[in-house]
């Protein structure tokens, strides 16, 4: 699977404002939108810091809005953008939002797992404002760097095919076994 490209808060939220009187809507799955009751619950600001396989720290931050759907909650249309944004709005009243961070939504009901997804394509479609939600994908960051986890005991990369040794053959000791020149055993 290829990974996903993320999109940052500032592209994110620049998308939203400049269509606040569509409906938002978010795509799940293949021709499956998260029902028109759903409510923004909260949106969460996750500074991740982490160490590598490779032995490389690194960090960088999440901005997961999360999604749920109410099971006795019926609603022909979903939020508008409009609504959507006045929820950032207080969230950012109280919680600077990293312009830089990595969106997620936070996703999931009866019959799809709840997951952290990449917002995809943003899709303009009559009244609405489709966010086509993509599934990131399990990386080794040091591969991603065109290096590796390190090796075994036998000195085989772990996170890449490991390369062929050659022997290689000195050719400056005389072998006794080995023809000279002149000497007819060719």
């Amino acid at each position: 699977m290829n990974k996903v490209e993320s999109i940052n808060w500032a592209t994110f939220k620049e998308k939203l404002l400049q269509h606040p009187e569509l409906n938002l809507q978010f795509q799940y799955a293949e021709g499956k939108l998260v029902d028109a009751s759903y409510h923004i619950t909260e949106i969460k600001q996750a500074p991740i810091t982490s160490v590598d396989c490779g032995g490389v720290l690194n960090t960088w931050t999440e901005i997961i809005v999360q999604l749920w759907v109410p099971e006795d909650e019926q609603q022909e249309r979903a939020m508008k953008v409009e609504k959507a944004l006045s929820i950032v709005a207080i969230v950012e009243k109280m919680l600077p939002l990293d312009p830089n961070g990595t969106v997620k939504i936070e996703f999931g009901n009866s019959e799809f797992d709840t997951r952290q997804m990449f917002p995809g394509d943003m899709i303009v479609s009559g009244e609405n404002l489709i966010i086509d939600l993509r599934p990131d994908a399990v990386q080794c960051k040091a591969i991603g760097r065109g290096g590796s986890c390190g090796t075994n005991e036998k000195g085989e990369e772990c996170c890449e095919p490991a390369k062929p040794k050659l022997a290689l053959k000195n050719l400056t000791v005389k072998n006794e076994a080995c023809c000279t020149p002149g000497s007819g055993c060719c």
